[in-house]
């Protein structure tokens, strides 16, 4: 092939693709394994190995209090006096993360660059005096800070006119070649799935549909980017295969089996997303996607509602330790900065994930295997302990279980176990478990499926001599890169507090070994409040807090807080025959009731018992993952004989179907012994109309 012929940018990617096959060919360790399968690309493995980065999603829509704009939000209103990029940049290096994802377009359409195929954009606001490229500051804080970037834009835009046909693809992808061309290296681009529907279209005010598997004609555009960007990975769920794919949610984790693989062709329902595909042809591994806080951009109201150091822990642990990476988004203030209390709880993540990991007592261990691939010296088990990452323990190849050994040499405290196989050789391992040698005998401490990049298990603390990891499938012989075991201080998960119908409430820490204390007139609880010991039984309204303490090292947990409106003993479900529906108010999220009519719209209607004053209602969608019948669309009434009926309530919960948290909708105050909540429309756009809980703000 002419080289010279093919340009300058294609020469790289094509000495990218050549070093990765010398790289297999020439520098793996003579009488290794061939490749199982699909294996990553030399760009796959640079994103999987950054592991943690950040989001930050700020756009017009930040000033407006609204989750996705509209198109038609005033230019004027974006003026982010105190817009500090460095601070962005400083808080995520500082919390342990490798880049930051810009959300350069969101689907209102306007612009972060000052972008010279529209007016909608920082050129024509008032900031900086519309000199001002929020782009370009991030790409130098980056850069100041050793962090690579990222670009998100929205395929979806609700402001440009010609969305919806053929003219706003050329649009779209000029776009595209702008934010690829003027800010350096990008490390990933973003494309969101949200397509279609509603918008201020240059004025039109309507309701635009397309198909996402045609309309946005990926794969030229795909070519244009790895022609501008030989280094970028895609992230894309429009319907073409991309590099990385989501992980079909936002709350914060993959499937515990989780193979980094899919078929390149062929619908991708939500798990196989969740989980990949164990036999997949294609290498796509999944990133977990969520936000510090509910929602992804900045509301006020959110201010008390950052996530807590265990939950962030939690979803490391479901994230990264589950063969995945993390993208934690920040929502930006309109000043133009993270707001403190997210970047305390990224900070505290950061420092707790440091303090988890930082002895790796695996390392001074003695190991020994059941089976080894030639060579001991190439191959043996030490390898798996040298901290070499690109050294690796592996067996013949026509063995498939293995177990490694590890002496410690003396009685040893650890709670966590992690190991990594050399996916450079593809993804093998279907299932494992990890053994304890406690008094003499053998205890199995923790089991798991998958390995793949990383994989990380969670255990009550055990004091062993030795340590055993046994391999118990793999789809070939395992070629085990990393094991690490690890001592890490307790982090205390704050305990959950439901109100059942009854009006009795019950607290549940995850530690079960914890004990759990609490107090109900607001104040804050320690080891000397009332300790827990069963169903807290109380009338009228509650505010609780409670905490969980492991008297062993005398820590505490974070403290739950919870307000409890008056109890719902007394509520009876109208017109419908299935118990089951008592599920939407026994206070646990958990549980859920589902309907299915036949045709929208789906009444519930309740009767309080008695006339309340009502001055809101809040509303629980199912949170399973692939849960159906996930309200979008609603109207909410109120009646005192269930004769006449008050519309009191309607619209839209926004973006609820990837964020299925309480939906609080307030009204003007009514007095009312019936309530109708109406379903107008659900996620899937189908009939199937789904609960978790139902409850009400009285004065």
């Amino acid at each position: 092939m002419n080289i010279i012929k093919m340009g300058v940018k294609n020469s790289l990617a094509l000495v990218i693709l050549v070093c990765a096959g010398l790289w297999l060919t020439c520098c793996k360790p003579a009488g290794s394994p061939e490749p199982h399968g699909p294996v990553p690309t030399e760009n796959q493995m640079r994103w999987q190995e950054m592991e943690f980065y950040a989001f930050v999603h700020f756009s017009l829509n930040t000033y407006t209090d609204q989750s996705w704009g509209y198109g038609n939000e005033d230019i004027s209103l974006f003026n982010p006096e105190e817009l500090d990029c460095r601070q962005w940049a400083r808080i995520c290096k500082e919390a342990g993360m490798k880049g930051i994802i810009i959300t350069a377009k969101h689907h209102s359409g306007f612009c972060l660059w000052p972008s010279q195929y529209t007016d909608y954009s920082v050129k024509n606001a008032p900031w900086k005096d519309g000199k001002g490229d929020v782009v370009r500051e991030l790409a130098d804080a980056c850069q100041e800070y050793g962090l690579k970037l990222g670009i998100y834009v929205s395929p979806w835009d609700r402001n440009h006119p010609d969305y919806g046909n053929p003219a706003y693809i050329t649009y779209f992808r000029n776009q595209i070649r702008e934010l690829l061309t003027n800010y350096g290296p990008i490390f990933e681009i973003w494309f969101d799935g949200a397509n279609g529907g509603s918008g201020y279209y240059g004025g039109a005010n309507e309701t635009r549909q397309i198909d996402r598997r045609t309309y946005y004609d990926w794969q030229p555009t795909y070519n244009m980017i790895r022609e501008l960007q030989p280094g970028i990975v895609i992230w894309n769920d429009g319907g073409d295969r991309a590099d990385v794919r989501w992980v079909g949610t936002e709350g914060g984790w993959v499937g515990e089996t989780n193979w980094s693989l899919l078929n390149a062709t062929g619908d991708v329902p939500f798990e196989m997303l969740h989980h990949g595909v164990e036999n997949g042809d294609s290498w796509v591994p999944g990133e977990v996607n969520t936000s510090i806080r509910p929602e992804w951009f900045y509301h006020p109201s959110e201010d008390s509602k950052v996530k807590t150091l265990p939950q962030l822990m939690d979803t490391y642990y479901h994230s990264i330790g589950r063969n995945g990476t993390l993208l934690l988004n920040f929502p930006i203030m309109p000043n133009g900065r993270i707001h403190p209390a997210d970047e305390k709880a990224a900070l505290d993540l950061g420092q707790a994930v440091k303090e988890a990991f930082a002895v790796n007592l695996a390392a001074h261990a003695r190991a020994e295997a059941s089976g080894v691939r030639g060579n001991a010296r190439k191959f043996g088990a030490q390898k798996a302990i040298d901290g070499n990452t690109e050294s690796f323990w592996t067996t013949d190849d026509s063995t498939t279980t293995a177990s490694m050994t590890l002496d410690f040499g003396k009685p040893t405290r650890f709670n966590r176990f992690m190991a990594r196989e050399y996916i450079r050789l593809g993804q093998r391992v279907k299932s494992f478990t990890v053994e304890a040698m406690t008094d003499g005998e053998w205890q199995e401490i923790a089991k798991a499926t998958t390995i793949g990049y990383k994989r990380i298990l969670r255990f009550p603390t055990v004091e062993a001599t030795k340590l055993r990891f046994h391999i118990t499938g793999a789809k070939a012989c395992p070629v085990i890169s990393e094991i690490g075991v690890y001592l890490a201080p307790q982090i205390l998960t704050p305990p959950t507090m439901i109100r059942n119908q009854a009006g009795d409430v019950l607290i549940t820490a995850a530690d079960q070994e914890s004990e759990i204390f609490y107090t109900i007139d607001g104040s804050d609880p320690s080891p000397g409040s009332m300790k827990y010991s069963g169903p807290i039984i109380a009338g009228g309204k509650l505010e609780m807090k409670a905490l969980a303490y492991d008297p062993t090292s005398g820590k505490s947990s974070a403290v739950s807080h919870e307000y409890f409106d008056l109890p719902r003993k007394d509520w009876i479900i109208k017109e419908i025959e299935d118990e089951k529906a008592y599920a939407v108010l026994d206070g646990n999220p958990a549980t859920a009731w589902h309907q299915n009519r036949g045709q929208l719209p789906v009444d519930l209607v309740i009767d309080l018992g008695h006339e309340l004053n009502l001055s809101g209602f809040r509303y629980h969608p199912d949170k399973g993952i692939w849960s159906p019948g996930i309200i979008t669309e609603y109207q909410f009434y109120v009646s005192s004989d269930q004769k006449t009926w008050k519309l009191v309530s309607g619209g839209e919960f926004s973006n609820i179907k990837n964020n299925p948290v309480w939906q609080t909708k307030r009204f003007e105050e009514e007095k009312a012994r019936y309530i109708r909540f109406r379903a107008l429309k659900n996620a899937e756009n189908n009939n199937h109309i789904g609960y978790a809980e139902i409850d009400l703000i009285t004065n």
